[in-house]
């Protein structure tokens, strides 16, 4: 149980757990933005970048299943300074990173720092604000989306002026770390919400796992999440690889999502928390449709601001909901929520899209134009044993295994092709030869990209249907009313 030791500051926690939030976010605005260049500069496929892409999400899970149940008696202090090493050690993990697996560990060091903020902060800011948990929630995941706008912006004008090494943009995780490491540094935290009613562990576990209206918003969040963070995942890569500045789509998106969670009261009191999820289903359905045949710069930031509307209350209404009307659920339950949101993300959908991404971007790789650069390249290029630079030697490497492959059937082979073309592209060869790969490569990586964001759409479908019973449920019986913790479940 937390050991109070002084007077609790409501405003002071909640701003550390804001800030908390802060360097939550832009770990994934970060990851999102140098992932095209990690693709090319490790030779990775889309299938290993979304592994790793994922690994900063289905970590964060992995923390939350590990801490969230034991909250009320490990200390919503104790998980945050943990979440606080967390971030400084996978941030020095990446920066030092040279391959695959060190970057996938380091992700994975930052995601589960992300969890434990996750884990400690959500039933800290429902118990420093139980009148007000669906609103105060809204405004305190606002800075999900606010961090991401800083990451974002702030990679980009690293870009812009020269400073364009990834490491630089992973070392912006470290000042918003710092931050909040000093912020709670001596500060006096409450017991949980769960402990000062007396819900013991058991009634815990028990509205969380028999209740059938929290197995139904367990579903939900799955698909809540992953047309969220899925889709957020692969903005910038996938609309880079079109020419779209995509790291500023990002950023477009997830300033529209702090403006209207800052702005939460006015929702969640002219609708309710039902009619929210009904219509974000609604509003980002259309939104994700539009934004996945986003050829231009134009048309990328209007489907974006859709999108952004309708994905922008998800999160954190769905944990206000499952606060307000499963209360002994307790901080199992936010934790749990979290867990399953992020991991299906992490998981499934991100390996997942990028999987679909490789599949219908091969298909739209010219024959005639690759097999012609792979020729040339092979002309031109050293062979692997006659050069001591590792860079054209993996070009030469790769462009020799592909003629070996097409010389059995004249085909292109599947996921080696691209990886090849992103070493050619890696490999500081002659300008025309780079710019010939990447001439094409990138209309077909921006094409399988945008291609993926549809796979999402049937499961989005299912939210539209299932958020209108509940809201018409809701009607039939009255309107939405929150439930308090001394009523039960």
């Amino acid at each position: 149980m937390q050991v109070a030791t002084g007077r609790v500051r409501p405003q002071r926690l909640f701003v550390a757990s804001c800030v908390s939030l802060v360097a939550t976010s832009v770990t994934f605005a970060v990851i999102g933005a140098i992932m095209l260049t990690l693709k090319r500069e490790f030779t990775l496929s889309n299938l290993e970048i979304g592994w790793i892409g994922g690994a900063g999400l289905w970590g964060f899970a992995v923390s939350q299943l590990l801490f969230a149940p034991f909250c009320d008696t490990i200390g919503m202090r104790r998980l945050l300074r943990l979440a606080f090493l967390c971030h400084l050690a996978g941030a020095i993990i990446l920066v030092f990173s040279g391959g695959f697996w060190p970057l996938f560990f380091g992700a994975l060091t930052l995601a589960l720092g992300n969890g434990l903020v996750e884990a400690a902060c959500n039933p800290l800011v429902a118990t420093l604000y139980p009148d007000n948990k669906t609103v105060k929630l809204n405004q305190f995941h606002m800075w999900f989306p606010g961090g991401i706008v800083i990451g974002s912006v702030l990679a980009y004008a690293l870009d812009q002026i020269g400073l364009d090494a990834w490491q630089l943009k992973v070392c912006l995780i470290i000042l918003p770390t710092l931050t909040y490491g000093w912020l709670i540094r001596r500060e006096t935290f409450p017991s949980t919400e769960g402990v000062q009613a007396g819900v013991s562990m058991r009634e815990m576990f028990r509205a969380t796992l028999t209740t059938p209206l929290m197995l139904l918003m367990l579903f939900c969040m799955v698909i809540t999440a992953s047309t969220e963070l899925g889709p957020n995942r692969w903005v910038p890569p996938v609309l880079e690889a079109g020419g779209i500045p995509g790291i500023l789509v990002l950023a477009w998106i997830n300033g529209i999502m702090a403006v209207l969670r800052y702005k939460a009261s006015f929702a969640v009191k002219r609708f309710s928390p039902t009619g929210i999820l009904l219509s974000s289903a609604v509003v980002s359905f259309f939104g994700l449709l539009w934004l996945s045949y986003a050829g231009t710069t134009l048309v990328a930031f209007t489907s974006a601001t859709i999108f952004a509307v309708g994905i922008c209350y998800f999160w954190p209404t769905m944990l206000g909901f499952v606060s307000e009307r499963i209360p002994r659920s307790g901080a199992l339950g936010l934790g749990l929520m979290g867990a399953v949101g992020m991991a299906s993300v992490g998981l499934i959908t991100t390996p997942w899209m990028g999987r679909i991404a490789d599949e219908l971007g091969h298909e739209q790789l010219p024959l005639a134009e690759t097999t012609e650069l792979l020729h040339d390249v092979e002309a031109v290029f050293p062979s692997p044993n006659e050069t001591n630079d590792s860079d054209l030697a993996a070009a030469s490497f790769a462009v020799e295994d592909i003629m070996a492959r097409m010389s059995v059937d004249g085909a292109l082979p599947e996921l080696v092709t691209a990886n090849a073309l992103r070493a050619i592209l890696n490999s500081g060869g002659p300008d025309d030869l780079v710019k010939r790969a990447g001439a094409i490569l990138g209309p077909s990586e921006n094409y399988g990209g945008r291609a993926s964001f549809r796979y999402i759409l049937p499961f989005t479908g299912a939210l539209i249907l299932i958020f209108g019973l509940l809201f018409v449920q809701d009607r039939r019986t009255g309107g939405y009313r929150a439930t308090r913790i001394e009523e039960g479940v």
